[in-house]
């Protein structure tokens, strides 16, 4: 999600780790899709190492390779699928090599990977990773292996996640896995299941330990975080009504947004995604108390029509939206906002082409994930509604927005030129080795000359110049959070 203005699914990644000394088979993980797959793949790391496998980042060398997949979209399950043929096709040379699919793409399908297509040893849905290592006994054996079976309480809580491919710098934390929200576009209800917390003790552990190694900034991470809720036992559907959930000692996403920010007041904060319908005062009001907090969210709209929202299932309008954001920026001024949008939703018209379009020019986000409707098999879409725009109208409705997008990303990085901003620095710049690059607060990337600073480093930038995308400028000294 390097790219702020995206159109297509996300590139892959194979991800590497230090190696334990005594572990003698090799493991290659590729992941693909939304950050909690990238974060489901640590937590396979973590308990595969406990297996005796190390990662490798060459394909050729390893016994088993997985692929951690994404069913949101047609083009990402075809991205997988050619990944899976240039698995096979090393694995005619080295027969020894076992291969398995992991993720929402494997709770899909389930057994069609084995039965039909047989381009695999080992199918694993999202919440069954810990039993990876019976399944590869299983495989071993000479049998086909699979568990895709959902849980209703599994969160990985007790499971210490092997950071991979990191820069000791960014990490991401798990709070909330599945989603009850049924978005009649989406698949997530039926390949992730149903919604659960985690306990906020473990999540605070996780981010002590992180901060013990150095990381200077934590993303928590759930498919809907703004209905975190725990009481104890993780799913919030278990109260009869509200009075007897108010008597319990519930803890709120606002409550835990809160309790990370006190414990660890000099790490970065942020969070993703939030649910318009579920997101509440009380949670802008902590981001404000908290400089800690990242001034910046993601507020997902997929259209800007009423119509549209109501054939999605989604529950807010486009004036609710609307008001949200304009609470938002009341009560955290400056506030970065991002987007997702569908295009060519069944029945879109221009009419609703244009709601989004007009939508977009009220809010003007600072980037935005933008995508043309992909049918999915399973959903209520799928089931109840004709895939009735062309794909061409698609096409041009997508350009169109991703333009008008550029044009307000545009807008937003001219207002930052002549401030001085704080930025955390996180790598070496892409286009040269004599500049930082890190982001702002509002998750806009700011490159500046590195002179003697370095990555890890709060550092305090004045913007001279900028592109739609990135934020130029000169350091003037180190944050008073250094």
């Amino acid at each position: 999600m390097e790219d702020k203005i995206i159109d297509e699914s996300k590139q892959g990644a194979s991800l590497t780790i230090e190696a334990k000394p005594n572990n003698s088979r090799k493991l290659y993980i590729e992941s693909y899709g939304c950050q909690m797959n990238f974060s489901d793949s640590e937590i396979v790391a973590s308990i595969l190492a406990d297996q005796g496998y190390n990662t490798t980042q060459k394909l050729e060398d390893a016994d088993l390779v997985l692929v951690n997949t994404c069913s949101i979209r047609d083009k990402a399950e075809q991205t997988v699928r050619k990944r899976l043929e240039k698995y096979n096709a090393v694995k005619r040379i080295n027969p020894k090599m076992k291969v398995g699919v992991l993720g929402c793409m494997a709770e899909r399908l389930k057994e069609k990977f084995l039965d039909e297509e047989k381009i695999v040893d080992m199918v694993v849905g999202p919440d069954a990773y810990k039993d990876i290592p019976n399944l590869l006994k299983e495989v071993e054996d000479g049998r086909d292996a699979v568990n895709v079976l959902l849980s209703k309480d599994e969160t990985y809580g007790d499971v210490s996640p092997v950071r991979l491919n990191t820069n000791g710098i960014n990490a991401l934390v798990s709070i909330t896995r599945g989603c009850d929200n049924m978005c009649t576009f989406c698949v997530v209800p039926f390949t992730r299941g149903r919604e659960r917390s985690r306990d906020p003790k473990s999540i605070l552990e996780e981010v002590h330990d992180l901060a013990s190694k150095g990381y200077k900034e934590i993303t928590l991470l759930g498919q809907n975080v703004d209905s975190y809720l725990w009481y104890g036992g993780g799913l919030k559907k278990e109260f009869k009504n509200a009075s007897e959930m108010e008597k319990a000692t519930a803890t709120s996403f606002s409550n835990l947004l809160a309790m990370v920010a006190e414990a660890q007041p000099k790490m970065r904060i942020r969070f993703s995604t939030s649910n318009p319908q579920d997101m509440t005062e009380d949670v802008l009001h902590t981001m404000a108390k908290y400089p800690n907090i990242c001034d910046y969210i993601h507020l997902p709209f997929q259209s800007g029509s009423t119509r549209i929202l109501k054939e999605m299932n989604r529950q807010h309008t486009r004036e609710e939206y609307m008001q949200l954001i304009d609470k938002i920026l009341e009560i955290i001024p400056g506030c970065g906002i991002s987007q997702d949008i569908i295009t060519g939703f069944p029945t879109e018209t221009e009419e609703d082409h244009q709601d989004t379009l007009s939508l977009m020019e009220y809010v003007q986000f600072y980037f935005g994930y933008m995508f043309k409707y992909s049918e999915r098999p399973g959903t209520m879409a799928a089931r109840k509604l004709e895939d009735d725009i062309s794909e061409e109208t698609k096409k041009r409705r997508l350009t169109e927005i991703v333009d008008a997008q550029r044009g307000h990303s545009a807008s937003r990085t001219k207002q930052c030129l002549g401030k001085i901003m704080e930025v955390l620095i996180e790598r070496e710049s892409k286009k040269s080795d004599g500049d930082w690059s890190g982001r702002n607060q509002q998750s806009l990337v700011v490159v500046f000359p590195k002179e003697n600073y370095q990555p890890g480093d709060f550092v305090m930038v004045k913007i001279t110049d900028c592109t739609s995308a990135t934020l130029i400028g000169e350091a003037v000294g180190y944050s008073k959070n250094q």
